[in-house]
Parts: C-alpha cells; structure tokens; sequence
C-alpha cells in the first residue's frame, strides 16, 4: 500500500495536468489577485463603454474550501449538490479533487457524466423522480438514489429494479432558515413499512439519508439526526437488510456563519464516533452546496441609472432629506436571483472612497421593470454616480443556478482564476491522496 502510494504521488498531478488547455481559467502571476483580476477587467469594461456585469470564480478559495473538509470531516466523503451552482469549472476542480455528486435530474446527472464523471460517483438524491429520469439513470449505471414514499418504490422497481436506494427520513430542521422537511422525508413511524415494502418489491436499500435544512443556525440537530439514522439501521436488520451507507445531507455554510464547520464538525464526529464508530464499516457521505460555492464567487455590477428624491418633511423649516435611488446592471432576475428567499447582501464600492464622504439613505434596485427587483433597501452609501461599480462577495450558491434573462437582461458572464503557485502546485492533489491513504490504513487496521 505504501509502495502505491508512492506511485502516486511521484506522479505529482496539477491542475495543469488535468486543464493543459486551460478551460477558460485566467491565470494569475505571482504579482497578481483576484482583486486585481476585477480591478483590470472593470477597467477594460469602462474603456469599452461596457456596463456587463461579471463574476469572478477563486479556484483557490474552492481548493481551500475542500482541503479544510477534508481537515475537519475526515470520515465523511462530500458529494457536491449540483443544483447549488453548476459552472462547468467549479465542477472539473471537485471531480479532480475527488468529490462525489449529488445530483437531482436527468439534466444534472448529464451534466457531470459529460465531464468525466464516474456513475459510481453520483447520488440520485431526488425521491420524487420523473420515470423517464429513473431510466435514464438505470442506462447510465447511476444506481444510488433515495426514495421517501412506496409510491417512488414502484417507479424504480418498474424503471431501475437492480437501484441501490437511501431510505431519506425527515429530521428536526428548525434551527434552519429553508426547512426541507415539509416536503421531502419520511416520518421515523413510517420507516418501517416503507422497508417492508421495498422488500416485497426485491429492491436492495443500502442506507439512510437526511438533511437538517439550509443555513442551518445551530450544530445540535445533527447529532439528533444521526441518532434517528442509527434507530433505522437497527430496525432494517431485524427486517433483514444490510445497510452500508450514511448521507448526512447539507447545511453547511461557506461562510462559516451562523455555525461554523468546526463547530458543525465537533458534534457530526462525536456523533458518528458514537453511532456509526469506524469499525462499523458504514460509508457516510454529505451533500454540501453551499458550502463549496458561497465565498469562491464575487460579482461586479455596474451604476447604470440614478435618481435623486427630496422627501417632503412633516415640520416646517425642516430641510428634505434626499434618498438616492441607484439602478444597476445586475439583480435579482440575475445573479442575485437568492435575493427572493429573503436572504441579505451588503454590496459595496469598487472605488476608493474617502472617510469624510457623506453617507445617504439609499435604495438599491436591479436592471429590469419589475418592482420586486430590489437588491438592498434603506442602505447607507456615499453617493454614487453613473459608470461606478458595486461589488457583492459569498454570491456562489444559487444565484446562477436560479438566473433568468428576464426584460433581455443577459446572465453575467463568468471568470475563473487560479494563481499561478496553485495552478502549478500539486500539494492539494497530494492531500487529497494521502487523506484516502489515511483513512484506508485505519479502516484495514480495525480487523
């Protein structure tokens, strides 16, 4: 094992290696940053009389995100959820870093086959699936899906009957700002039937799945859902199954805020340490999304309109206070398209701007006629002027799946950066590697 561990590392692999053509990524000399990056293409942008907004995607910051995964959830293989943010470039970087996907159609599953994926690599996880899209997975040799409901056990004994399926149970998300529960997962009083079931069909379930809901506030749900996890384990034996696999779901945020992953971490380790301990041989795996994407993405939107309004004053001799309301090329048809689910952003100036510039009340609104298309509402910013740009940082995760080009307003367009000390760098492959090494040496170890 040592001598092909060996092998592999003498081959030391880059993202050279696996890119030689680059796709599209813009390589960094050791002067530059991804800040400067925007910097040059805003000004390239101004010399063309251009007010397209842009996107800038941190290879680096991907990388990093995986590597401190891989620090704090060593058991837990990710399997990246598609439907958070499916640029192509985001996802040749997780495959050649060794991420599973976790996809939800016949789209998505395309999608990440047509880039060198394995099948073996993909979780179905959708438990109310088209028949055409259970087919086309059962033609690709996608075989691991969940299912919530006998009815979707009918459909994969019909359209995929050789299916390796994760019985997804419903968990307490309340601690979570989107709560998944209400549409998706099985009741723990219902599990018992639907294995019953599953087992009158001839269908084989490897094992359990859940999802504490996204931006989930607090760490303790997890622990809890593990535990519901292994009371189904149990139970599955009695019915006579032989479970092998634990998806933790997501929940993860990029930003490390409101929970952060370490403090996410200390409570899913003890929990599988205590439930599903090492020996257990259970493979558990996690779907996160956000997590990945959230902080690698940065846009820049231009001022492309402006107005000025005098509020008139209850009491006289007051002077009227102005309100700026500013237009820019970007919103929430856009990439900002998150912005519907009431989640918050805090844009700011490209520009230098001084600390005696005076601040006004101001609105924020996007490029098209719709009167929802507001970006930021009572917002304290130094004025701006037509031609500025605003910049919006942790802009990754389902703006760009959820994007529109509503009233003709054209998607962003997208750029991917990696420095030049990354790009040649063969160090994350080599964690990556060693990390699998690690965990097979423990697992060989326990018999």
């Amino acid at each position: 094992m040592q001598h092909q561990l060996a092998q592999l590392m003498s081959k030391r692999p880059t993202i050279n290696d696996i890119w030689p053509d680059k796709c599209g990524v813009y390589i960094l000399d050791n002067e530059s940053t991804a800040t400067r990056f925007i910097d040059k293409k805003i000004k390239e942008l101004d010399s063309m009389d251009s007010e397209e907004p842009f996107q800038v995607l941190n290879l680096d910051t991907l990388i990093q995100m995986h590597l401190k995964w891989l620090s704090y959830l060593p058991r837990v293989k990710p399997f990246y959820a598609v439907k958070c943010n499916s640029t192509e470039t985001v996802l040749r970087t997780l495959n050649a870093l060794g991420t599973g996907f976790d996809c939800a159609s016949k789209g998505e599953i395309s999608q990440v086959l047509s880039l060198g994926v394995k099948p073996e690599n993909i979780i179905y996880a959708h438990t109310t699936k088209p028949q055409s899209h259970i087919k086309y997975a059962c033609a690709q040799g996608v075989n691991l899906m969940t299912f919530d409901n006998e009815e979707e056990l009918q459909k994969v004994s019909r359209c995929h009957p050789k299916a390796k399926l994760v019985l997804r149970i419903a968990v307490d998300d309340s601690s979570s700002f989107f709560r998944l529960s209400s549409k998706f997962g099985a009741g723990l009083s219902t599990t018992s039937r639907l294995l019953e079931c599953a087992a009158e069909l001839g269908l084989e379930v490897v094992g359990v799945s859940f999802h504490i809901g996204s931006i989930c506030s607090q760490s303790l749900p997890f622990r809890q859902a593990i535990a519901d996890a292994r009371s189904i384990f149990d139970t599955a034996k009695l019915l006579g199954f032989q479970f092998s696999l634990l998806d933790i779901g997501g929940g993860f945020s990029g930003k490390d805020f409101p929970v952060t992953l370490q403090e996410f971490s200390e409570v899913i380790n003890g929990a599988l340490d205590e439930y599903f301990p090492f020996e257990s041989g259970v493979q558990i795996i996690a779907e996160p999304g956000r997590y990945y994407v959230e902080s690698t993405f940065t846009l820049a939107a231009n001022v492309i309109a402006k107005r000025v309004i005098m509020e008139d004053m209850r009491k006289e001799g007051e002077v009227p206070e102005r309100l700026m309301m500013y237009y820019l090329s970007d919103g929430v048809y856009g990439s900002l398209n998150f912005l519907l689910r009431d989640v918050q952003v805090s844009p700011y100036l490209h520009r230098a701007v001084e600390s005696s510039e005076k601040r006004y009340r101001s609105v924020i609104w996007g490029p098209t006629c719709d009167y929802i298309d507001k970006i930021v509402d009572n917002y304290l910013v130094p004025e701006l002027h037509v031609g500025d740009w605003l910049l919006f940082d942790n802009i990754g995760a389902y703006g760009i799946s959820m994007s529109t080009e509503f009233n003709g307003f054209k998607r962003s367009s997208i750029y991917s950066v990696v420095t030049n000390e990354t790009w040649n760098n063969p160090q994350p492959f080599l964690t990556v590697t060693a990390h699998c090494y690690s965990i097979l040496k423990i697992f060989l170890s326990t018999y």
